[in-house]
């Protein structure tokens, strides 16, 4: 995709009759910035530039189009057939291990989180990355935005990633997620104990035809299941997390409690009385269908 955008801008230059120098010039870069977007060579075109690019060109947006694409190459190969999935999902199914999920971080959240990494080259591999992460939050914004229901595990609201004042923002924004009906948020207490996604960050997505592809992931790796049997087992082992996680509810209270640096956390029930409810609703027909707004409670409350 890097030599497709270099080759569109190559032939929109010379079709305007302007050398690597004058467009260089006219976008406030120095000529071998332009010689290496035409090459694909070098660090890729920043979504600023390549806006520049398009208006001087008069490309008509195409070339920005062609950059979300074009930025997917900035990711390890095994996350991005998993990012185009999800860009086509209608239902994105996720538990967080480590971290709050890159569709919920702040700018400055997500820019701690990438600054990490064996794959990391450089300031500007790091800026192209933060990039492309928070432009993929647009899909929440859209009117055919995904239903998005997450499992935090209590560790992502612990680790003081990028020092408390980025964390208390962090915090901020899965409160103001959570209020959009299409939006669940649960923690999965440390009390738990063992569960069977111990080893990395898991997510079920559901695609428009109902098919639903699998993908797991740890620090330097990441696998996407397609085969529907293995997809189906990730799936129940998503339904096992949820069921025993805290109530939505109760897990905003717990999600304020670490905001507000209590590590008390909110009254929460014991991992007996969790277990024993998961079991309940595992074994019930339909039992993970959910209440109105999204929310469902111990017991058939109005909502814990």
């Amino acid at each position: 995709m890097a030599a497709l955008f270099g080759a569109r801008v190559r032939k929109l230059r010379t079709a305007a009759g302007l050398t690597q120098a004058e467009l260089g010039r006219r976008a406030y870069v120095v000529d071998s910035r332009i010689t290496q977007i035409e090459r694909a060579c070098g660090a890729r075109p920043t979504l600023e530039l390549a806006r520049a690019l398009d208006e001087i060109l008069g490309a008509d947006s195409l070339l920005i189009d062609l950059w979300p694409y074009v930025y997917r190459e900035t990711f390890p190969d095994w996350s991005r057939a998993f990012m185009e999935y999800s860009a086509r999902a209608v239902r994105i199914h996720q538990y967080a291990a480590h971290v709050v999920p890159g569709l919920l971080q702040t700018a400055d959240y997500a820019r701690a989180v990438l600054s990490r990494g064996r794959s990391l080259r450089d300031e500007t591999h790091l800026k192209e990355r933060l990039a492309a992460r928070l432009r993929r939050q647009d899909r929440l914004r859209e009117p055919d935005q995904p239903e998005l229901w997450l499992v935090l595990d209590e560790a992502v609201l612990r680790r003081p990633v990028g020092g408390q004042e980025v964390m208390r923002d962090q915090f901020e924004r899965l409160l103001e997620a959570a209020r959009d009906p299409r939006v669940t948020l649960q923690v999965l207490p440390f009390d738990q104990g063992e569960h069977d996604s111990m080893g990395g960050s898991l997510t079920v997505l559901t695609l428009p035809d109902q098919a639903e592809v699998a993908y797991t992931e740890g620090a330097d790796y990441g696998q996407l299941i397609e085969d529907p049997s293995e997809v189906g087992l990730y799936s129940f082992l998503y339904d096992r997390l949820r069921a025993v996680a805290l109530p939505p509810l109760m897990s905003l209270d717990m999600i304020r409690s670490a905001m507000e640096d209590d590590h008390s956390g909110a009254s929460i029930p014991s991992r007996h009385q969790r277990r024993r409810l998961a079991q309940e609703q595992l074994q019930q027909p339909g039992g993970w269908r959910l209440r109105r707004g999204g929310r469902w409670g111990f017991g058939g409350g109005a909502g814990a």
